[in-house]
């Protein structure tokens, strides 16, 4: 997949590499507003496949979107809600920012999304992003503190 090896690459903007990671053609083309447009007008199925790659079925088919959902979006190639590309998007943001944390070091950064953390109240990252927006932004923040240098 195109998308995925871009991501892999790391190259390009913050919304460059979301967009590569959710599967666009034209990822290295997108910035700030073009991802907000495609994310609100519905992602394509082949959005969950990049995060499917980097995380595993288990956790994006049935975590983030419902399983029915995600069969019967891919077998009609209708885009998903506005919601379930929301929530794509959300975790995808996390799973950029927790790679870029880690040198680009996916093994890493799947282990930091999966171990609870203390500054999460217990939880691990991954469930708390996969909760709400408000649970990805603290996700995010969390990684931009200690990509400042405070101690996290």
């Amino acid at each position: 997949m195109a998308g995925v090896a871009e991501f892999d690459r790391g190259s390009g903007s913050q919304p460059a590499r979301v967009a590569a990671l959710l599967g666009f053609d034209d990822a290295g083309d997108i910035d700030d507003v073009a991802l907000a447009d495609r994310v609100a007008s519905g992602l394509l199925p082949k959005a969950a496949s990049g995060l499917i790659e980097v995380l595993g079925k288990a956790i994006v088919v049935g975590g983030i979107i419902p399983e029915a959902t995600y069969r019967r979006n891919q077998k009609s190639r209708k885009a998903l809600s506005r919601e379930m590309s929301e929530r794509l998007y959300e975790v995808g943001r996390v799973v950029e920012a927790a790679k870029r944390s880690y040198g680009g070091d996916i093994d890493a950064a799947r282990r930091f999304l999966s171990r609870p953390h203390p500054l999460l109240d217990g939880r691990p990252p991954l469930a708390l992003a996969q909760a709400s927006s408000a649970g990805a932004d603290a996700v995010v923040n969390l990684l931009r503190r200690a990509d400042a240098g405070f101690a996290v």
